[in-house]
């Protein structure tokens, strides 16, 4: 992970001496966590999303927050460059599952930290998967839990918007068929070009038309959001962590955690009472997807978030939708 711009206030490391993933493979690995207000007798987890790092993910913990008075623990899922990944772990395996994500934090948490149980784990993007594994894989630690613009499944659709980024990257000059690092070269073009392909799925054809770019970001013209916003927004990533992460965000079905891979029975096997929060105009993970998920949990609840922001309304781009949010977030946890 390049030093020049990364923050590491408050992040430390749990190290496991020999972690066995769901590819068969057993390596020392560490885990990266930032704890906050750790006297607190109420815990919650919040895993850190797709282009997530630890300090750049939202706690909703401000004072007067919903989670001003929890014990939050955020932790980086692995792969994204804080947490064991290609980019700092020797014989890295090829292939990223969610449950050893799960497998990885739920050891922190109760070896490490000594948790006994979860009020709430609460999640954005791919943290907001990993919040419905949770569930799933740990029905009896985990009380609550909060997917902000996430699914329990990967759909189709969201599977083939992550083709363009990731082909993007993959055929670049500089990415060279993975050989860059034995160059000694970063692959600058290559994720500028995954940033690129990205752009237009992360807000909403509402956004653009609105021209957010200008009056919420203060660029003069789209090409100028896209690059200095969506192609520098990748540039200090690993390729390899970039590209295991989108391929297990494509994997993500929470039927895995089931013997029979049933995602319909794996939703209706959650204890936990579940807040979904999909976002009106997410091009990545449909509200008709959650209305789904919803209708096969025990105890599920629907809470759409209204906003031209698309995808990004849940992971704090917007001031408006993340107030929004955080007093809805704080309702169904009272």
């Amino acid at each position: 992970m390049p030093s020049s711009t990364y923050d590491a206030t408050g992040v430390e490391y749990y190290e496991i001496p020999s972690f066995t993933f769901e590819s068969g493979a057993s390596i020392p690995i560490k885990v990266a966590y930032r704890s906050y207000n750790p006297s607190s007798s109420k815990v919650v987890c919040i895993p850190t999303c797709y282009g997530g790092k630890i300090n750049t993910t939202l706690t909703f913990n401000e004072e007067n927050g919903a989670l001003s008075s929890h014990h939050v623990v955020l932790v980086a899922m692995l792969g994204n460059g804080e947490s064991s990944s290609p980019s700092n772990t020797p014989n890295f395996p090829k292939t990223l599952d969610y449950r050893d994500c799960i497998h990885a934090q739920y050891e922190l948490l109760s070896k490490h930290l000594g948790v006994s149980e979860l009020d709430a784990v609460i999640g954005f993007s791919m943290g907001g998967q990993q919040a419905y594994y949770w569930a799933s894989m740990y029905p009896t630690f985990v009380k609550n839990a909060v997917v902000i613009c996430g699914s329990a499944r990967t759909s189709g659709h969201n599977y083939a918007f992550l083709e363009g980024p990731k082909t993007a990257l993959l055929n670049s000059a500089d990415y060279a068929d993975g050989a860059y690092r034995a160059q000694g070269i970063r692959p600058l073009r290559g994720l500028r070009a995954f940033g690129r392909a990205y752009c237009a799925w992360l807000t909403s054809g509402a956004w653009f038309r609105e021209r957010q770019w200008e009056k919420s970001l203060g660029f003069r013209s789209v090409e100028e959001y896209i690059a200095n916003v969506m192609e520098k927004s990748f540039e200090e990533w690993d390729a390899e962590d970039v590209l295991i992460l989108a391929r297990m965000w494509q994997a993500g079905d929470v039927g895995t955690t089931r013997d029979d891979g049933s995602y319909e029975k794996a939703l209706e096997g959650i204890e936990a009472r579940v807040l979904v929060m999909p976002g009106r105009t997410d091009q990545y993970f449909a509200v008709a997807d959650s209305e789904v998920e919803v209708g096969l949990l025990r105890k599920g609840e629907l809470a759409v978030i209204e906003s031209v922001w698309g995808h990004a309304a849940g992971g704090g781009m917007s001031e408006a939708d993340t107030k929004w949010m955080d007093g809805r977030i704080r309702e169904f946890l009272a």
